[in-house]
């Protein structure tokens, strides 16, 4: 047994591990599209930028689903966190010695960046059935999701004022140390065990094969696929263009788009508060409906909103709409797959989640010119609660059922056991 003083350092560092590779994104997501816009000055070129970003995740997840099983998760979280450090320097070093290379070179480091982000992802994953078991697993997991929160107000405060001081390209620098203090930041947490041996071609194939499977076979998790993809569809395209949106249509001042975020950030400064207690009160898929209604109404709000004030309202409760349904989809996710696969499964997971952003990206290269990007952020709004309205409810009663069916097997073989 863990002694509690050993047990708190570990879930501090477990939490600002999190929290700084958090802001290490949060600063280059800041940088990285002003940096693009205001080089191209195209909308196309952000949605084009955006989906080049996140298409090699696609092929990343599934192997990194592996490599966290074999290796245990903390691990490699410090390992990659190192290695996205080297990334942004090298990024920033040719952007400051060939300046006419900045956007070709920004893309690039956005091509690695995603390839990175699929482990560390993962191993937090890992690390969260490490370090918590039963009940502890829904506020871990809620724990992670406001460290998202909390370093979308501390990262976009330090992106302005870095921006101010030494500005927005050598933001990179800044980005890369935080990356390499997470990683030290997790270097004492519990390992876990370790495959030493991985084996051979076939056996990797054959442990990809299976987490598909098993993925495919578990209906209430592929509901929960499914539903994950339109959320992030709808999301992403409302990410991709924040930045031009804020600035181009609204015509507000650079550090109004970091406003923005850092709104998202405090809000979820009291979220983090917040949920516990709740978690108390109502159940965890009652937060999960709630959160998806907030969501769905706020990107219509995003889509129709006259002005900037009224935009960072709708925003701001977008994303508290992502973070209470995340609570929910996380906690439900793990309970019904076999720990001893969860990096196995949760690759194809994040797969099909993401493939959703290059799409995202997509449609604001071909469409965001002509259409606008806040009306087909509101046509996608609009499909996301149709299709929510049906799928949620199953989604809910498949998980409902699965939970249940694990418990009843676990007390029968207790039974055996005795």
């Amino acid at each position: 047994m863990v002694h509690p003083a050993r047990e708190r350092a570990q879930f501090v560092l477990f939490a600002t591990g999190v929290l700084l590779g958090l802001v290490a994104e949060q600063v280059v997501m800041f940088s990285v599209p002003l940096l693009i816009f205001q080089d191209t000055e195209n909308i196309s070129v952000l949605g084009i930028s955006f989906a080049l970003e996140w298409l090699p995740g696609l092929l990343a997840f599934p192997f990194a689903g592996l490599i966290a099983d074999r290796d245990g998760g903390p691990r490699l979280f410090s390992r990659v966190n190192a290695g996205r450090a080297i990334v942004l320097v090298l990024v920033l070093t040719v952007c400051a010695t060939l300046p006419s290379a900045t956007v070709p070179a920004l893309m690039a480091g956005a091509v690695f960046m995603s390839l990175l982000m699929a482990p560390i992802r993962l191993s937090v994953e890992k690390a969260v059935l490490l370090l918590a078991k039963g009940e502890k697993v829904a506020r871990t997991q809620s724990l992670v999701q406001n460290m998202e929160l909390l370093a979308m107000a501390v990262g976009p405060a330090l992106a302005v004022l870095g921006s101010a001081y030494i500005g927005k390209l050598w933001l990179l620098c800044v980005a890369a140390a935080l990356c390499a203090v997470a990683a030290l930041c997790w270097l004492p947490l519990p390992r876990g065990e370790r495959q030493l041996n991985p084996g051979s071609v076939a056996k990797t194939v054959g442990e990809l094969r299976l987490g598909w499977s098993l993925l495919i076979h578990n209906r209430p998790v592929v509901l929960l696929v499914s539903i994950n993809f339109s959320i992030n569809l709808a999301f992403a395209t409302a990410l991709s263009v924040n930045a031009a949106v804020v600035t181009d249509i609204f015509k507000a001042p650079e550090s109004s788009f970091a406003l923005l975020n850092t709104l998202v950030g405090v809000t979820g400064l009291l979220n983090l508060m917040l949920v516990p207690t709740l978690l108390k009160r109502f159940e965890v898929k009652a937060l999960g409906v709630f959160g998806f209604v907030l969501l769905s109404t706020s990107l219509l709000g995003l889509a129709s909103a006259p002005s900037f004030v009224l935009y960072t309202v709708a925003y701001v409760a977008a994303l508290m709409g992502v973070a209470y349904f995340n609570v929910y989809n996380r906690t439900q996710r793990v309970k019904v797959i076999p720990s001893s696969h969860l990096g196995k499964v949760m690759g194809p997971f994040y797969l099909l989640n993401t493939l959703s952003y290059p799409i995202g990206g997509l449609l604001i290269a071909f469409l965001g010119n002509s259409l606008g990007p806040q009306l087909l952020v509101g046509i996608l709004a609009v499909l996301l609660a149709l299709y929510g309205l049906v799928v949620l409810p199953l989604t809910i009663r498949g998980f409902n059922s699965a939970i249940a069916a694990l418990e009843q097997e676990r007390l029968l073989a207790d039974v055996q056991g005795g």
